[in-house]
C-alpha cells in the first residue's frame, strides 16, 4: 500500500471516528479522542485536519456528499416518484443520529466552509429534482416546495429524536410525511 493509499485510508478512518464521536458527544470531543477512536496518532489527525473546525466541516461535507450520491441514485432509478418518501425516511434516520448533519441542513448557526456550502447546494439541487419528479407523478402535493419539505424533515427529525415510544421508529416521521401526500 503506497503512502497515498495509506493517507486516504487514515483520512477515511478519521472521518468515520469523528462522525461517530460528534454524533454521540457533540463538538466537545477532543481531537486526541478522535485519533484514539480512529486508531491513528494525534499527529495524523492534525496533518489532515489542523483544527477541530476543519474536521467538523469535513465530516459535514462528507455526509452531505454521501446523501447527494444516494439522492442521485434514487433519482436515476425512479421514474414514478416512488423513491421520494424512502429517501426522506433515510434522511430522517441519518439526521436523527447526526446533529452535525441536521445543523448543516437547517443552516442553524453553523458557519459553512465553501466546500460544505457547495455540497449542501448540490444536495438541494438533486433533492429538488427528486421532489419535482414525485410531484409530477402525483405522489407529492404540488403546493409544497423544497423549503417546505426541508422544514417538514427537520420537524420529523426533532420529533423522532424526542419521541418516547422507541418501539415504532419512524412512525412520527411517516405521520408528518403524510402531510405531503395529495
Amino acid at each position: 500500500m503506497g503512502v497515498r493509499a495509506d493517507a486516504r485510508r487514515n483520512r477515511a478512518r478519521i472521518l468515520e471516528a469523528a462522525s461517530q464521536a460528534f454524533a454521540i458527544e457533540g463538538a466537545g470531543v477532543s481531537l486526541d479522542e478522535i485519533a484514539r477512536r480512529a486508531e491513528v496518532g494525534p499527529g495524523t489527525v492534525h496533518r489532515h485536519f489542523p483544527t477541530k473546525e476543519a474536521l467538523y466541516e469535513a465530516v459535514v461535507t462528507d455526509h452531505l456528499e454521501r446523501l447527494t450520491v444516494r439522492a442521485r441514485e434514487a433519482l436515476a432509478g425512479d421514474r414514478s416518484g416512488s423513491a421520494f418518501f424512502p429517501f426522506l425516511r433515510q434522511l430522517v434516520r441519518e439526521s436523527g443520529t447526526k446533529q452535525d448533519l441536521t445543523d448543516a441542513l437547517a443552516g442553524a448557526g453553523v458557519p459553512l466552509a465553501d466546500a460544505t456550502r457547495q455540497a449542501a447546494v448540490q444536495l438541494r439541487q438533486v433533492f429538488t429534482e427528486l421532489l419535482g419528479r414525485a410531484q409530477d407523478a402525483g405522489v407529492v402535493r404540488t403546493d409544497v416546495d423544497d423549503q417546505d419539505v426541508q422544514a417538514i424533515v427537520l420537524a420529523a427529525v426533532t420529533g423522532e429524536r424526542h419521541r418516547a415510544d422507541t418501539a415504532r421508529p419512524g412512525r412520527l416521521a411517516d405521520l408528518v410525511f403524510d402531510s405531503l401526500r395529495p
